[in-house]
């Protein structure tokens, strides 16, 4: 299944980025997040990486109950940053074996107290090269599929394997370490020429943003698709969080509608309004879907669709 929409998919489709928990109670608490979320069919469920060593750990153990538990596709999240060829190699592998064939391949950012050029940061300089490295570990484990010829015993079918999809970050603002301003979309370039199916872009707050970002993207030579990627904001502490981890601008009208609201209800319901407009904005402009963060909550998520529309009462009684 590929994490893009099939025939059979919602009129405008959408995904979800969860987390492994850290925690037996967040483990169960997951685990019907992801009942709640596969019911609504969407194109797939992304799962960072929150992992150490060489194995997927927790990751895994979530992306193996998506695959087992729903028909949903899973898509794992691989970083280049402490990873070598030869690590990065065996978790892919890992993943491959799980029957996992669908990847978020990123960079990732350096850890606290380290720069730039540290050998911490591992071998793999780009996620281009990351990208390139799981197009080449699933064709050497998997060059060709056969397939059973009816009514020809013993006959088979060659055909060529199956293609991984492969996601790549975009980054509408510009990647808060270019150096120049046309940097972040002279990686995305590389990343697409690397193999990269699709990208999904760091959160915004604006819809100018992102459709003038995809206008500047596409004249440039991006032709893959760019999927929008939304965060609902329902607390002043997640706004100042996310802006510490990203370095995009405060959205000045949303901080202070979060900020003079004294109630956590109606922080949540300014959240999801702001959220559900963008969304609307994004796909009456053009976007391709939608993916949304959705920080192990479902409930915040599938209240953001239904408000924009996208999810209406038919689907969900459908499922």
């Amino acid at each position: 299944m590929s994490p893009l929409p099939a025939a059979s998919a919602p009129a405008v489709p959408f995904s979800f980025e969860l987390y492994p928990p850290r925690t037996q109670a967040g483990t169960i608490g997951l685990h019907e997040t992801i009942r709640r979320l596969a019911d609504a069919r969407p194109s797939f469920l992304s799962v960072t990486y929150g992992a150490g060593g060489s194995t997927g750990g927790r990751s895994l153990d979530v992306l193996r109950h998506i695959r087992r538990t729903t028909t949903v596709e899973p898509l794992a999240h691989l970083t280049c940053v402490g990873n070598t060829y030869a690590g990065a190699t065996a978790l892919i592998r890992e993943f491959l074996d799980a029957d996992i064939t669908s990847f978020l391949a990123l960079r990732g950012d350096p850890p606290a107290g380290h720069a730039e050029g540290d050998p911490f940061l591992g071998d793999l300089e780009s996620a281009a090269q990351l990208v390139q490295l799981i197009e080449r570990v699933q064709a050497e484990r998997s060059p060709y599929t056969e397939g059973e010829i009816p009514g020809i015993p013993a006959a088979a079918r060659v055909e060529r394997r199956r293609r991984v999809q492969i996601a790549v970050a975009a980054f509408p603002s510009g990647h808060p370490r270019s150096r120049h301003a046309g940097q972040h979309l002279d990686a995305l370039l590389a990343k697409q020429a690397a193999g990269a199916t699709f990208a999904v872009t760091q959160l915004f707050f604006h819809p100018d943003v992102y459709l003038a970002f995809v206008e500047r993207a596409r004249a440039a030579g991006v032709t893959i698709p760019l999927l929008p990627g939304i965060m609902p904001i329902t607390s002043p502490a997640r706004l100042r969080r996310v802006l510490e981890l990203t370095g995009e601008e405060l959205p000045a009208e949303l901080a202070i509608a979060l900020e003079v609201e004294p109630t956590a209800e109606g922080q949540r319901e300014i959240g999801i309004d702001a959220a559900a407009r963008l969304a609307r904005d994004v796909v009456a402009g053009g976007a391709p879907g939608v993916h949304l963060y959705a920080f192990n909550d479902h409930e915040i998520v599938l209240a953001v669709l239904r408000r924009a529309g996208i999810l209406t009462p038919q689907m969900e009684n459908a499922s």
